[in-house]
């Protein structure tokens, strides 16, 4: 039983650091209203002479799952810390490529940290 449990939490931290690496795939094609819907207004829009780059920014620290604190604030953290750069391409008013910059790794993945910024979109792109 204790197995199965085990097994149970690793596979949800796995879909969670999944999430951003999914989204690199899914939401290309997406529209730019879709996008914005889902993502929010972005915090930089750059106009490109083919298209234009979106940019959603996490840059409060996001911390993994894995901290022990103790007595006299004593406080052990496994789990590195990360923020994240959204960036989406667009092309004729459509996401061609999406990218994520900043020191984004945390104890579940390369790019755990980007997960709240794409969350919302990958639901919208699973529905």
């Amino acid at each position: 039983m204790m197995r199965i449990k085990a097994l149970a939490c690793l596979l949800a931290l796995s879909a969670c650091a999944n999430v951003p690496l999914q989204a690199k795939r899914d939401l290309v094609g997406m529209g730019r209203s879709d996008l914005i819907a889902c993502a929010g207004v972005p915090d930089n829009v750059a106009s490109l002479p083919d298209g234009e780059v979106l940019q959603w920014r996490q840059d409060q620290q996001v911390q993994g799952p894995f901290t022990i604190k103790g007595p006299m604030s004593l406080e052990l953290d496994l789990s590195g810390h990360g923020t994240c750069h959204f960036v989406a391409r667009l092309r004729q008013g459509r996401v061609a490529q999406v990218e994520y910059t900043g020191p984004s790794s945390t104890l579940l993945g390369p790019y755990s940290a980007c997960r709240p910024l794409v969350l919302a979109c990958e639901r919208f792109v699973m529905r």
